[in-house]
């Protein structure tokens, strides 16, 4: 906000929340359909097929729709303020498990609204004082486990925080929002004042469609200003976050098995007459992790399909951009370029094995033939 020399008052946000996301990765697949009878058996609370519902389904669509499950709000304490929050969990084909905690928050000056964002990621963020995930996912994680496919009990989560506001106590646009509101303690989390350069590079991301709507992106927190209600810049902020959460727990992945691998290939060039099956065995074990790892980054990489919203497209590309998706996602490629090629080597090592035998096992049995006639002769 920039200094004018004269005070002009924030307005006040009269309708507005707080949402703290927390992903987790939870198995190979969930199958969807499964997950929702289980949840209708069990939970008997409300569950729904998520979708974009301020864009046309041509123009940006999800490839399998996560399905969203609404559980029984919670009391949360957020410092000295006594909170409720609702909770949602919204399960990805993927094998994510994104749940979300809602601080509504209503005819508040905007400093408070601030203070709020501030508070929640303090107290319920990935340092928080209170945390309410683990019970939450393992509640989740219970009523659908029936739907996991090949579950996991993988440590890489993600966290995310996003300070929406539906209706200031006036109407305001974008240029003017920014001229009367510091946006800075928000998405930062300071309380000091940043430099001009630190500044600047906050509000870097920062998006706007129509005259009345703003979006600010940052690593870890973002502020949307959306008078219209819908959720669809939200939603494609968890999707992102989703692919960065699943990119991430297969780079740790592959780090953890290019070492093993290259124990195994020593393993396999031992001396014996087995040599040619261990390299096959080996050489399968490879073509199956590639095999996973690539349909998994597939599935992940087509989540979500933007065509024609060319607002929701520049979001998305920004939010995947902060994130550094694009860098994790290059990082499993090179991975698993290392892994193919160590397979292409070692099918090739066991088919000269396997040829080389099979010469020594001609050449023993044209011995065998001559000693033979020797013998009879």
């Amino acid at each position: 906000m920039p200094d004018t020399g004269q005070a002009v008052a924030a307005p006040s946000v009269r309708s507005g929340h707080v949402t703290a996301l927390r992903l987790f990765d939870v198995a190979y697949g969930i199958d969807l359909r499964r997950a929702e009878e289980l949840w209708a058996q069990h939970a008997g609370t409300a569950s729904s097929r998520a979708r974009l519902v301020g864009t046309p389904a041509k123009a940006v669509r999800f490839d399998v729709p996560p399905l969203t499950l609404t559980l029984d709000p919670i009391p949360i304490q957020l410092g000295p303020l006594a909170a409720t929050a609702g909770v949602t969990a919204r399960i990805y084909d993927f094998g994510v498990v994104a749940l979300g905690l809602r601080v509504q928050a209503r005819d508040q000056p905007w400093a408070d609204f601030s203070a709020l964002a501030n508070l929640v990621h303090a107290h319920i963020g990935p340092e928080g004082t209170e945390s309410p995930w683990e019970s939450l996912m393992a509640r989740v994680r219970a009523l659908i486990d029936g739907a996991l496919v090949k579950p996991t009990d993988n440590a890489v989560q993600e966290d995310y925080l996003v300070a929406t506001v539906h209706a200031f106590d006036e109407r305001l646009t974008a240029d003017a929002l920014q001229d009367r509101v510091d946006l800075i303690p928000l998405l930062s989390g300071e309380e000091r004042r940043l430099s001009e350069p630190a500044r600047r590079d906050l509000l870097r991301q920062s998006h706007s469609y129509y005259t009345d709507d703003l979006v600010v992106l940052t690593w870890d927190r973002a502020f949307i200003y959306e008078p219209r209600g819908d959720s669809d810049v939200a939603d494609v902020l968890e999707v992102a976050n989703a692919q960065l959460l699943e990119m991430r727990a297969y780079d740790e992945l592959l780090d953890a098995e290019l070492p093993r691998m290259y124990d195994r290939v020593e393993d396999t060039r031992r001396p014996g007459w087995r040599g040619p099956a261990r390299f096959a065995a080996e050489a399968r074990r490879l073509y199956t992790l590639v095999a996973e790892v690539t349909e998994l980054t597939e599935r992940v990489d087509n989540a979500l399909q933007v065509t024609e919203d060319v607002y929701l497209a520049r979001i998305y590309s920004a939010a995947l951009d902060q994130f550094r998706v694009r860098l994790v996602s290059a990082a499993v490629d090179r991975k698993l370029t290392i892994i193919r090629d160590t397979y292409a080597a070692l099918y090739d090592e066991a088919s000269s094995s396997r040829a080389g035998l099979v010469e020594w096992l001609i050449v023993a049995l044209i011995a065998l033939e001559v000693g033979l006639a020797l013998v009879r002769h």
